[in-house]
């Protein structure tokens, strides 16, 4: 299997960075919010409120754990059960009452349609109802653990400090059973279609009522990111549901051309750099608005979630990691089916755009597993289609395999990570669509407007960045 083939790329390109501006912003606002969590009347107010939603004599409240999005309070009963208290972070989750009322949504749906193991969801509240008015928050049962699905697979030596990367020596049993049980979870996720893209919710939000619909734009990861580190207008992001896979592809292409013409800080490195960019985004633009980024353009629409991934799989390492939860269900969507038909991009652990050796070796390690994948796949099919939860016609193996090799695992990808575009951009799209040629034949695609703009644009780029090297000089420093 192969998804590039032909001539070398024209550039080649490197991750755009983060502002890192707004990222230091975004680090005060979480410090200035945890100041507020360290006092034992704060403690006390957490407690009580779990207690009032689990019920039971209480044994002990556990400090403050932090993850990427959310901090979690645990709070251990007698009975031997816990559940815990789950905020988002402020400065990292910038839509905090939309994400949680997103996540109870799609959870009560994965709970009631799925066999896939997740947290009950006890109570949820809005940041006036929240203890000391911490914020919107989940109170959800806990469950027990000493692992996750990276453990399991991860490369031995690395500490908690380091990226996981998928041990290269790991033992085909092992790693056949993660592929396995993650293959589970994505072909249950499949089974159900939406109408629209978006998020979904029960109609008048009760766990008792099971018509689901697509009601909420969808809330993405990389609409998080995009806010939280590159200062993205946020009246600027999708607003309503989509109705059709290529509006859907031609919003997300819009994004990245206002998140590099509105990021401020370390958004281009040259004059030539800003060309390339705005190229490159005007070109996948053509492609989104000749529908030729999808071609399941409308009725098959189905959940995906931009953060599962083998460390939000919860196991026990004494039964062979065994997956017990699944959590972190925030950035669910009915997606277009490009989405879903895209084989995993977690299947060495490290995304391709942080992998040390390049992306050229990434990909010739990522298709030695994704075989081994696409068999658990099958395998898991097969076993679905035997107990009748399955038709043949769902089967996600041979929509992955294509996508894999004719390339749509890159759009997909490109699609919806606005700060790896370019790399992916240049190495693995625009050879496919348009062909021989150099960064002049490609400007000559652009249209008349998007050429008599494109000096303004990158002036005013080099502009902002001038102005921002100016602001970082010290007192009595010059410009070398």
């Amino acid at each position: 299997m192969s998804s590039t083939k032909g001539e070398a790329a024209i550039i080649k390109e490197k991750r755009m960075m983060f502002d890192d501006i707004a990222w230091e912003r975004s680090d005060n606002i979480f410090d200035t919010w945890k100041e507020k969590l360290f006092n034992d009347d704060t403690f006390r107010r957490i407690g009580k409120m779990i207690i009032k939603h689990r019920q039971g004599p209480a044994d002990e409240l556990f400090p403050p754990r932090r993850g990427a999005f959310n901090l979690v309070f645990r709070m251990k009963f007698l009975d031997g059960g816990s559940a815990i208290i789950r905020f988002p972070n402020p400065g990292y989750s910038v839509f905090p009452e939309e994400k949680v009322q997103r996540e109870v949504s799609v959870m009560r749906f994965i709970e009631h349609h799925t066999s896939i193991p997740i947290p009950h969801v006890l109570h949820h509240g809005t940041v006036e109802q929240s203890p000391a008015k911490l914020g919107p928050f989940i109170i959800m049962e806990w469950i027990e653990n000493d692992s996750d699905l990276v453990d399991a697979i991860n490369t031995p030596g690395l500490t908690s400090d380091d990226p996981p990367i998928l041990d290269p020596n790991v033992p085909p049993d092992r790693l056949r059973s993660a592929y396995s049980q993650m293959a589970d979870i994505l072909l249950q996720l499949a089974r159900h279609s939406f109408t629209e893209i978006g998020c979904i919710s029960n109609i008048s939000d009760d766990e008792f009522d099971d018509k689901w619909t697509v009601t909420h734009r969808p809330l993405t990861l990389n609409m998080n990111e995009l806010v939280q580190l590159g200062n993205f207008p946020r009246h600027l992001l999708p607003q309503h549901t989509f109705k059709t896979a290529s509006s859907y592809f031609l919003a997300l292409a819009e994004m990245h051309m206002v998140h590099l013409s509105t990021q401020r800080n370390d958004a281009i490195e040259s004059r030539e750099d800003g060309r390339r960019k705005y190229i490159a985004r005007c070109l996948f633009r053509k492609l989104a608005r000749e529908n030729r980024l999808c071609r399941f353009d409308d009725g098959i629409f189905k959940l995906f979630c931009d953060d599962l991934r083998p460390a939000n799989v919860l196991t026990n390492s004494q039964y062979d990691f065994k997956v017990v939860g699944v959590i972190d269900w925030e950035f669910t969507y009915a997606a277009p089916a490009e989405f879903v038909y895209s084989p995993p991009s977690w299947l060495l652990l490290e995304r391709p755009e942080y992998w040390s050796q390049g992306l050229d070796d990434w990909t010739e390690v990522y298709e030695k597993r994704l075989a081994v994948f696409l068999q658990e796949l099958q395998n898991q099919e097969q076993l679905a289609i035997g107990r009748g939860r399955l038709n043949e016609e769902n089967r996600l193996s041979s929509f992955m395999k294509e996508s894999w090799e004719s390339g749509d695992f890159w759009v997909t990808y490109a699609a919806r990570r606005s700060w790896t575009f370019d790399m992916i951009y240049w190495a693995k799209i625009d050879r496919r669509f348009f062909g021989e040629g150099d960064l002049e034949d490609r400007f000559k695609l652009l249209t008349s407007e998007e050429k008599a703009g494109i000096d303004d644009f990158v002036q005013r780029k080099l502009a902002e960045k001038e102005e921002r090297t100016l602001n970082d000089w010290g007192p009595g420093e010059e410009a070398v």
